[in-house]
């Protein structure tokens, strides 16, 4: 299996971060889990990009019987909901386990992120970096403040300049400002070099 072209592989635990993010546990108690879950979710697809993270969320089944599942909203960040009885904390010590046995398949950083001293434990047992909630927290905050300085500086950095030095309009800048603005937005990243 050829080895991922990431930074690091991050699991989540996702409730567990709900739990812990104060934002986020308000979001729950006056919107529901799940918006509070979404709102997890955009703001890790963000942080993953960023930092050039693979990233898998997991969600226990909450008490519900249904099978395990799976979903992709963007290349960087997978969400994984457990099967009936299985938990969040043992979803991520098997995944911890398989990458200890099989570094060789992927040889980048494994990161758990919880708050759970007794899976932080295990988790830096089976050889996986571990970050707390909090950790998490500054962290996504400093990306997205990265994020927002890069587009500003950007933003002033490509306004182009007609030969007179005036700034181009719209209509002045070719084929690219007839593109659909999602077509456009795929071409940056590829221009930036992420994906």
């Amino acid at each position: 299996m050829k080895p991922p072209n990431y930074n690091a592989l991050l699991l989540v635990d996702g409730y567990n971060i709900i739990g812990q993010w104060h934002y986020l546990k308000q979001t729950r108690e006056r919107f529901g889990l799940e918006m509070a879950r979404q709102t997890l979710i955009d703001e890790l697809i963000s942080y993953s990009s960023h930092q050039g993270y693979q990233t898998q969320v997991v969600f226990d089944a909450q008490y519900q019987q249904s099978p395990a599942s799976q979903e992709h909203p963007s290349p960087h960040l997978s969400i994984h909901y457990t099967a009936w009885l299985q938990t969040a904390d043992t979803f991520i010590e098997k995944r911890c386990a398989h990458y200890c046995r099989h570094s060789y398949e992927y040889p980048g950083r494994v990161i758990v992120a919880t708050s759970d001293r007794a899976q932080q434990l295990t988790v830096v047992g089976y050889g996986a970096e571990w970050m707390s909630a909090h950790l998490l927290a500054q962290e996504v905050d400093q990306s997205r403040s990265q994020m927002r300085q890069q587009a500003k500086h950007h933003g002033k950095k490509s306004q182009r300049r007609s030969p007179k030095g005036k700034p181009l309009g719209e209509k002045q800048r070719g084929w690219v400002s007839k593109l659909d603005p999602s077509v456009r937005e795929k071409l940056s990243q590829w221009r930036h070099g992420s994906d």
